[in-house]
């Protein structure tokens, strides 16, 4: 329903606010070997949403960079700095290549790449990944975003929030926290369920005047005025857990 709701509004910017990559074989918690497939999930982002986006949009396309992406990159400072240093500065290889963006034509927003080195320039990566769009709206990962006295948006907590603000510059202006685009029951979430959704923003550029559409994605949406419901194959009919 995000695609087909990308299809019938053609945004100009497509934003997608962080964590499209999960790589956990990268980050700190500990994953079962048997479990690890870090191509078969970059496929997986490829294949289902960049892939999926540009079959439907040909705008702009941005993926603004969150702590899981950042989990490629820490790797390296921590674990490879030799490495890193031959594949950016011998290779001039980049997280966007590394990640195969370029082939989808993907901006990606980040402050630092493997030149990023220092524990300072590792500290300040994630908190400057941000994107203003017509100084009007700003796209952030975390909510602290908000604190920039914009109109705005940021994902990474998986539950939708919403926040009023106030300046003489934009009027009353709404920061929404989005849910994530995943399955609403993982595995590792202990049973709880995540909340899912996009947001649809409509801006005036003279005005600065943001409308925020919101939209919650549960068993079922809508979006533009279109009802969607979930398939028999999406829908949740196995228990959470299992007791032997």
């Amino acid at each position: 329903m995000f695609l087909d709701t990308v299809r019938r509004v053609q945004p100009e910017v497509v934003s997608l606010v962080g964590d499209v990559f999960d790589l956990p074989e990268f980050g700190k918690y500990g994953v079962d070997p048997r479990e690890w497939d870090v191509v078969g999930r970059i496929k997986f982002a490829h294949d289902k949403i960049f892939k999926g986006v540009r079959d439907v949009f040909g705008g702009q396309l941005d993926l603004v960079e969150g702590n899981h992406e950042f989990r490629l990159l820490r790797h390296f400072a921590d674990a490879t700095p030799a490495l890193r240093a031959v594949l950016a500065d011998l290779h001039g290889m980049s997280i966007p290549k590394l990640l195969g963006l370029d082939e989808f034509e993907v901006n990606y927003v980040a402050q630092g790449d493997l030149g990023a080195y220092t524990e300072r320039d590792i500290k300040n990566e994630l908190n400057g990944n941000f994107r203003i769009y017509y100084d009007a709206i700003v796209a952030h990962h975390f909510p602290h975003g908000r604190n920039m006295g914009l109109p705005g948006v940021n994902g990474h907590h998986h539950s939708h929030q919403s926040w009023p603000g106030f300046s003489p510059v934009y009027g009353a202006f709404e920061w929404h926290q989005m849910g994530c685009g995943h399955r609403r029951s993982a595995s590792y979430t202990e049973g709880q369920k995540w909340h899912m959704g996009f947001d649809i923003v409509s801006l005036d550029t003279v005005t600065r005047t943001t409308v925020h559409d919101y939209v919650t994605v549960n068993d079922f949406a809508v979006s533009g005025g279109k009802f969607y419901t979930r398939t028999k194959s999406e829908e949740i009919t196995k228990p959470l857990l299992r007791m032997a």
